[in-house]
């Protein structure tokens, strides 16, 4: 099974880093305020980043070092994705 970390960017413009299998489908559960208390209280989202892991436990691992980064960092991470998130989710696909 292939995991994704992710980011999304909130409507306080916070960021938020989390793992699915199904990375359209987490991002309308977080739309939908129905994922996480955090993005709850953050409405709207919008995913800004998505990386492929081959396993759930390198998914964790990459996850826990990508909330380690500092904003700028994050910020930095997001940037270098923008481009394709958005036609992804326009396009309704997130495969890469």
């Amino acid at each position: 099974m292939k995991w994704t970390v992710y980011l999304l960017r909130c409507a306080d413009n916070s960021l938020y880093t989390g793992i699915t299998t199904d990375v359209s489908r987490r991002v309308q559960q977080h739309r939908a305020g129905t994922a996480s208390r955090y993005t709850r209280s953050r409405l709207p989202v919008n995913l800004v980043y998505q990386e492929a892991q081959a396993s759930h436990s390198l998914a964790l691992k990459r996850e826990l070092s990508i909330k380690r980064l500092t904003k700028q960092q994050k910020e930095k991470l997001a940037s270098q994705n923008q481009e394709f998130t958005e036609c992804s989710i326009a396009q309704g696909t997130t495969k890469r």
